[in-house]
C-alpha cells in the first residue's frame, strides 16, 4: 500500500514539474496542441488528399457492413512476390535476400506503411524504482519496477518515461529466456504469508490484544479456532497454485481455462517483462505532437514518412531489451521474445520485423496492420485505419484510403508491400501467429484466413534461409486454415488457432513447448 502511495505522490510531483516546464518554453518552440481531427487533416493537407473512403462498419446489420463473403475477399489476389527484386530478377540465395531484397522491403515498409525512425533518437537511462520478492504460484520471483528516462535535453518541454516491470524466477540456476509483453507494467501481487506465518501473526495479535484487555483471554479460550488474519484476507494467504487447465479442450461459456500467462511462464522456468506502450507513445492522434514522436519532432506535426505509434512502441521495446542486455545477467538475452494481442499484436510483429535482437515472437489476434493481408477485402480494411487509427502508421499510409487527391485515388492494391513481407522480415527467427475463434469473441473482423494466407506466402523466405515454415505449400490462394486447435508447430514459422476469445493466453502452453524445443531447453 505504501509503495502505491509513494508512486502516486511521485507521479503528481512529476506531472507538476512537467506542467511548470511547459509553461516556461524559453527559447524552444511551443508544442503544437492539435486535436486528433486537426492532426489528421494536417496530414491530409500535406499529402494533397481531398477525401478518404469511409471504412466498413463492423455491424453486419449496417448497409456498409464489412465483407464476409469469401468469394469477394480477394479482389487483388496477386501479392507482391517476396522473392522477386524490383528489377524483376528472382532471389536465388540467402546472400541476395540479405543484401538486396530485404533492404527493398524494409524501405517500402518504412516509407509507405509504418514510418521511418528519426535519424537522431534520444538515449534512454533506466532507473530502478524498487525491487520486490514475491511469489507467482508456488515459485519465488524477483520483481523490478523500472522507468526509462528518455534524454529530453534537446527539447525539455516534453518528457518520456518508459514504464517496465521485469520478473525473474528467484531460484534459477542460470540465465533464463524471457518474454517481453506489451501491456500495463504492473508488478505481481504482494507476497503472501504461508500458513505457518499466518499462525504466527494470529498468535502475536492475540498476545497483543490480551495485554491491552486481559478479559479477551476468555474469548480466545472459548474459541481456540478463531483467527483474525486468514487466507481469505485480501492481503494474506498462502501462494496460489496455478489452476490446471485441460490440455486442449474448449472453454466453458467462453471462460479461459488456462492459468494466467505469467504463471505459465514462471512455471516453465522463463522470466517475463511488461512494457507499457502508453508510456512510450499515446494510443491516439492527439499524442503525435507529444510523447516520443513529439519529443524528437520538438512538438511539431509529423511529416508523411515519419514513424507512427506502432513503430514507436517497437522502439520502446528495443530500449527495454537494451536494459536487459546491460543489466540482467540472469536473463538469456539471446532468447528474448516479444508478445502482444490486438493492436499490441501489431506492435509485437513490427518489433520482430525491425529489431533483429528479438529471437522469437508470439503475435496474438493482430488483424489489419498486423498479420492480416492489406489486400484482402474482409472485415477490417485499410480504410478503417486511414480514417481511424491513422496514428499507428506513417502518414503516407493514408494515401491508400484516398478517393480524391492530387495523385488521383489509391486502394490497398496499390501498396507496394503487404503483411506477408512483414512476416518475412522476421525470418529465420521464431514466429508463432495466434488467433481465437469468432464464437468466443475473436471477431471475424480480424480476418483469420487472411493472416494464415500471409504466413503461407512468407514461408518461402523461411525455406530460402534454411529453416522450416508451416509445412504446407506456399500457394496462399488455395491453402485453407487448419481446423481449430490444430497446432502447426513443426517449423520456425508457426500457427495455432485456439478455441477461445481475443487473447493468446490459451496458446501460451503451446508457445512455450514450441519455443523450448527450438531454443534447446
Amino acid at each position: 500500500m505504501k509503495k502505491a502511495v509513494y508512486l502516486l505522490i511521485f507521479a503528481a510531483f512529476q506531472a507538476a514539474a512537467q506542467s511548470t516546464s511547459q509553461s516556461s518554453p524559453g527559447n524552444y518552440p511551443a508544442p503544437v496542441n492539435f486535436t486528433a481531427e486537426q492532426d489528421h487533416q494536417n496530414m491530409m493537407d500535406q499529402l494533397g488528399i481531398k477525401s478518404l473512403r469511409p471504412g466498413p462498419s463492423g455491424n453486419e446489420n449496417d448497409a456498409n457492413h464489412a465483407n464476409y463473403d469469401e468469394s469477394k475477399a480477394n479482389l487483388c489476389p496477386a501479392l507482391p512476390d517476396v522473392l522477386t527484386l524490383k528489377n524483376g530478377k528472382k532471389v536465388s540465395s540467402p546472400d541476395v535476400w540479405w543484401k538486396m531484397r530485404q533492404p527493398e522491403i524494409v524501405e517500402d515498409m518504412e516509407r509507405e506503411v509504418y514510418g521511418r525512425l528519426p535519424k537522431i533518437l534520444p538515449k534512454v537511462t533506466w532507473e530502478t524504482k524498487y525491487i520486490d520478492h514475491e511469489y507467482i504460484g508456488f515459485t519465488p520471483v524477483i520483481a523490478k519496477q523500472l522507468v526509462g528516462h528518455a534524454d529530453n535535453s534537446a527539447y525539455p518541454l516534453i518528457s518520456v518515461d518508459i514504464e517496465m516491470t521485469v520478473v525473474l524466477p528467484a531460484n534459477a540456476k542460470g540465465p533464463v529466456p524471457l518474454l517481453m509483453m506489451f501491456g500495463p507494467a504492473r508488478a505481481p501481487s504482494p507476497s503472501q504469508p504461508n500458513p505457518a506465518q499466518i499462525d504466527e501473526l494470529n498468535n502475536a495479535l492475540r498476545k497483543l490484544l490480551v495485554q491491552q484487555d486481559p478479559a479477551l483471554q476468555n474469548v480466545f479460550n472459548e474459541h481456540p479456532a478463531y483467527q483474525m488474519v486468514t487466507a481469505s484476507y485480501p492481503f494474506f494467504g498462502p501462494p496460489r497454485q496455478p489452476t490446471p487447465g485441460p490440455v486442449d479442450q474448449p472453454g466453458v461459456n467462453g471462460v479461459n481455462n488456462d492459468p494466467p500467462t505469467n504463471e505459465q511462464l514462471i512455471a516453465a522456468g522463463w522470466g517475463f517483462a511488461y512494457i507499457n506502450p502508453g508510456s512510450i507513445q499515446a494510443d491516439n492522434g492527439t499524442g503525435l505532437t507529444r510523447c516520443i514522436i513529439g519529443l524528437v519532432n520538438k512538438g511539431q506535426p509529423r511529416k508523411p514518412d515519419d514513424w507512427g505509434a506502432l513503430r514507436a512502441w517497437a522502439w520502446g521495446a528495443a530500449r527495454g531489451l537494451d536494459y536487459l542486455e546491460a543489466n540482467e545477467p540472469k536473463v538469456d538475452v539471446k532468447h528474448v521474445g516479444i508478445e502482444g494481442v490486438s493492436r499490441y499484436g501489431k506492435a509485437a510483429l513490427v518489433t520482430m520485423a525491425f529489431e533483429p535482437r528479438f529471437a522469437l515472437g508470439l503475435i496474438g489476434s493482430s488483424g489489419e496492420g498486423g498479420t492480416k493481408l492489406n489486400r484482402r477485402n474482409w472485415g477490417e480494411a485499410v480504410e478503417s485505419l486511414t480514417g481511424g487509427e491513422y496514428y499507428w502508421m506513417a502518414g503516407n499510409f493514408m494515401k491508400y484510403g484516398a478517393s480524391e487527391a492530387k495523385f488521383g485515388s489509391k486502394t490497398a492494391c496499390d501498396i507496394p508491400v503487404d503483411s506477408h513481407e512483414l512476416i518475412a522480415l522476421c525470418a529465420p527467427r521464431l514466429l508463432l501467429v495466434s488467433y481465437g475463434i469468432p464464437e468466443k469473441g475473436d471477431a471475424k473482423w480480424l480476418d483469420h484466413q487472411g493472416s494464415y494466407m500471409a504466413e503461407v506466402a512468407a514461408g518461402t523466405v523461411y525455406k530460402l534461409l534454411g529453416v522450416k515454415d508451416l509445412g504446407v505449400s506456399n500457394d496462399y490462394n488455395t491453402e485453407k486454415m487448419p481446423p481449430v486447435n490444430t497446432p502447426m508447430l513443426d517449423g520456425q514459422l508457426a500457427w495455432r488457432q485456439h478455441d477461445q476469445g481475443h487473447q493468446d493466453q490459451a496458446n501460451m502452453k503451446w508457445f512455450l513447448k514450441w519455443a523450448n524445443k527450438n531454443i534447446g531447453r
